[in-house]
Parts: C-alpha cells; sequence; structure tokens
C-alpha cells in the first residue's frame, strides 16, 4: 500500500484558523472581559464577525471621558503642567519665565475653545491610530507574509485589543491623581529610581510599560487570529518593533537631553 505525505503548510493551524460559521458571537460586555481573561477565544469571535463600533465607543467613552475629568482637577492641572514642563526640558530646551507663564495660563484657565479642541482630539485620534495599525498589520502580516485577513477584520482585531487601554485608564487615573503627577507609575523605570533622570538606561526602561506590554501580547494573538499565523511569530515582530521604537526613541531623547 501506498501512504500519502501530507505537506506540513497543508495542516491547518489550529490556535489560528477561524471558521465563521463554527464560532457564535459574542456581545459587547463578554468581548470586554473577555479580551482580558480569554483573548484567544475573543479575538476568534471578532475575526468571524468584526464588529467594532461599540468597542470604539466604549473605549473612546472611558479613556477620553477618564482624561477629561483628570484634566479638570486642579491636581491634573498642575499635573499636566507640571509634565508639559518636564517634555519641554527633555529636549535640552529651557523653559522661561513667559514661556512658563504662557504655558500655565493655557493649561490652568483654558479657554472654551481650547477645551473643545482637546475633547474633541481625544475623540478623533483613537480612530486613526487604530486604522494606521490596522493597515500596517495589512502590509506586514497579509502583503509580506502572506496572511489571509481582510482589513476589516484587523481594524476590529486593534479596537478590541485598546480594551487594555480602557483598564489602564481606570487604574492609572486614580493613581495619578493621589500621585498629583503624570509621569508613569507602571513601568520599570519605577524600580530603579537611583539611575540618573534623562540617561538612556532610564528612558528605556521607562517604555517598558506594564499596560504597553500587556496590549502588544493581546494584539499579537488578535492579529494571529486574523492573519491566521501563529502568535508566537506575530509577537516576535510585533515586540521586535517595540523594542526598535523604545531604543531608538530612548536614544534620541538621551542625546537632546
Amino acid at each position: 500500500m501506498s501512504q500519502t505525505t501530507v505537506p506540513p503548510d497543508a495542516v491547518p493551524q489550529a490556535d489560528t484558523t477561524v471558521t465563521v460559521s463554527s464560532v457564535p458571537p459574542k456581545g459587547l460586555v463578554t468581548r470586554l472581559v473577555g479580551v482580558i481573561t480569554s483573548p484567544r477565544d475573543t479575538f476568534a469571535a471578532v475575526v468571524a464577525h468584526p464588529q467594532w463600533i461599540g468597542m470604539a465607543l466604549l473605549v473612546i467613552l472611558v479613556t477620553a471621558g477618564s482624561g477629561a475629568w483628570f484634566q479638570s482637577t486642579e491636581v491634573g492641572k498642575q499635573a499636566t503642567l507640571d509634565e508639559a514642563i518636564r517634555q519641554v526640558e527633555a529636549f535640552g530646551m529651557t523653559v522661561s519665565g513667559p514661556m512658563e507663564a504662557e504655558m500655565r495660563k493655557g493649561i490652568m484657565d483654558p479657554s472654551l475653545g481650547r477645551q473643545v479642541f482637546s475633547i474633541a482630539m481625544m475623540a478623533i485620534m483613537p480612530p486613526i491610530v487604530w486604522a494606521v495599525i490596522a493597515g500596517l498589520a495589512m502590509l506586514v502580516f497579509g502583503a509580506l507574509m502572506g496572511g489571509k485577513g481582510s482589513f476589516k477584520q484587523a481594524f476590529a482585531v486593534v479596537v478590541h485589543s485598546s480594551a487594555i487601554g480602557v483598564i489602564g485608564a481606570l487604574v492609572l487615573t486614580p493613581v495619578n491623581y493621589l500621585r498629583e503627577s503624570l509621569t508613569s507609575a507602571t513601568n520599570l523605570a519605577v524600580l530603579m529610581p537611583f539611575l540618573p533622570e534623562g540617561s538612556f538606561l532610564a528612558r528605556l526602561l521607562g517604555m517598558a510599560d506594564i499596560f504597553r506590554i500587556w496590549w502588544v501580547a493581546v494584539l499579537a494573538i488578535g492579529i494571529g487570529m486574523a492573519f491566521q499565523k501563529k502568535t508566537r511569530t506575530v509577537a516576535f515582530v510585533l515586540f521586535g518593533i517595540y523594542a526598535v521604537i523604545a531604543i531608538g526613541f530612548a536614544a534620541f531623547m538621551a542625546a537632546r537631553s
């Protein structure tokens, strides 16, 4: 009897292949919780039924709402002013008295137009960022790596991965209020306060934020499901990009300061 050899590429990947008819849709709350507790099963449903509008509205409302509330408090305004001055000085510039007075006036007593613009940007920017990330996913995992996912699936995955940002906003907003600061309380630099401020290592560790790493890991699972790629491969690419950006940013900022 002759034996038939099945090529390795012909074997379906059980952890990434999604059949639309076999995966029932999930409700909004179930998807929100599922991204955190069972991302693989949740993204299987998201890829099979790429509904994203409800999740997008939820993410924007929570993140923008928490940010707007923080900015409306005196603690938040002062923290924003301190962070703005710190960012300017991080580029090697000196904040003069008139410059600080102008910044203080714009932050501590913003005009109605400035407030409306700020809230509008909080609502407009997330969809733009999501679209860019989904487009890059289509380029890397679709065009270059031969994945089969559509832009709608990629966009839905990116939007749902932003549920991690909802958790981050709910956790960090009260923490920042109590700390009276906008500097991250969840990055590795916090564990090494002895490092010189503005040094390359301090800035590099500052880019290693718990919520960012969690988001990249969850996004890798979703992208793998959308493009039928192994999560390990996708995670390697995404974390590689993250590392390059972090190292480049840390080196640039350390050189400027």
